[in-house]
């Protein structure tokens, strides 16, 4: 059962999504839930079916006290590196909520502090507390809607199906028709050797 807060009222729960990806942004989102709230299907995105989360997506919009949702793109990870990338979409989504937060609640074990705002990390916090969870979901289904977008423009990489992440598919396709202008540079596209399956 996630907990519904950490420490403070109005307390904000961050998370990124496409971190490990090959190709689009990477994606956070910062969420400032109500006191008292609850959702029984809530949890981990990763735990969720596309269905549930895209089902939870409208009601904590709704719900949320305040919320924001912001993207870093391939060439400023390019040029800053993924980790970076991903804190600052975190910054970029809490800089532009309607509502300051009294303190944020950060997934993982690593963060850039943010100004004037503590902020504490915690380790699968997606699955631990409430408002990391309602922010993993809106990472992820803002992230999945914009690589379902660009699927269309690039179709033979199935973006739609595998969001950008490394499977064989993916690869596969890049090695067939090379990188677009959604790919990640930065990132070793291919695996330096090929093994043969024997």
């Amino acid at each position: 059962m996630l907990q519904a807060l950490y420490k403070h009222p109005n307390e904000a729960g961050t998370d990124e999504a496409g971190r490990g990806c090959l190709a689009g942004p990477v994606t956070a989102a910062a969420i400032i839930l109500p006191e008292g709230f609850t959702n029984n299907v809530l949890n981990d995105s990763k735990q969720l079916t596309e269905t549930k989360r895209d089902a939870l997506r409208p009601i904590l919009e709704q719900e949320a006290v305040s919320f924001s949702v912001c993207h870093v793109f391939q060439d400023e990870i390019d040029e800053i590196n993924i980790l970076n990338a991903s804190f600052l979409a975190m910054h970029r989504a809490l800089d532009t909520m309607s509502h300051r937060p009294s303190f944020i609640l950060v997934d993982g074990n690593r963060f850039k502090p943010y100004p004037a705002i503590a902020h504490e990390c915690i380790i699968k916090g997606d699955g631990k507390y409430m408002s990391i969870a309602a922010a993993s979901v809106l990472a992820k289904t803002y992230r999945d809607e914009y690589m379902a977008q660009i699927h269309e423009e690039f179709p033979m990489y199935n973006w739609k199906k595998n969001k950008g992440y490394p499977t064989k598919e993916h690869r596969e396709a890049i090695k067939k028709y090379g990188l677009t202008p959604y790919h990640r540079k930065s990132f070793r596209q291919l695996p330096e050797q090929l093994t043969l399956d024997i």
